[in-house]
């Protein structure tokens, strides 16, 4: 099964509705991107999504689980793009296809070889807008959400938001199944 590597902030700022939103709230923005790369995970690739964390001291890089999406915040004083390219390599190491989201010309360069290929994060949000608007008109055309991909916001309590801005603070969850 192939594997997707998202860089959060990268693909956030690239697409006009989470740029916004990050503009006045990156916590709404980045749950709401959250939310967003759960619902597209579900039934698709094995996704994993790195947040840049390297600048707080409590962020230690767990791995936190919603639904079919991972969220990793890279821990103190590592990049978001360190933590990426590791896990392109031991995909490639594995002989695992993955395909890595982000602009980062640099991220580009180290991880492109073998197994690895990769997506802009602008031709990326292009993809997540078609396929939300696809799921919002549905089968019905009525505004019902059609397949099984269906956007984590439509599956969980508001408190995950919250939870997401615990993690990315680098505080333990509250909520005992949060992560």
């Amino acid at each position: 099964m192939e594997r997707l590597i998202v860089d959060g902030y990268n693909v956030l700022h690239a697409h006009p509705t989470y740029a916004s939103m990050a503009r006045t709230d990156i916590d709404a923005a980045r749950a709401r991107l959250v939310a967003d790369l759960a619902g597209y995970a579900t039934g698709g690739p094995r996704t994993v999504v790195v947040f840049d964390g390297g600048a707080n001291p409590a962020s230690d890089g767990t791995p936190h689980h919603l639904g079919a999406l991972t969220v990793i915040f890279s821990p103190a004083g590592t990049t978001a793009d360190t933590v990426i390219e590791g896990l392109a390599a031991r995909s490639r190491e594995r002989g695992e296809r993955a395909t890595v989201v982000t602009s980062d010309g640099e991220t580009r360069r180290v991880v492109r070889t073998g197994t690895i290929s990769i997506r802009s994060a602008d031709s990326f949000v292009a993809e997540i807008g078609a396929d939300l608007k696809e799921r919002m008109r549905g089968e019905d055309g009525r505004g019902r959400y059609g397949g099984s991909r269906v956007p984590l916001g439509e599956r969980v309590p508001a408190d995950v938001a919250g939870v997401l801005a615990r993690w990315a603070r680098g505080e333990q969850p509250e909520h005992p199944h949060a992560g």
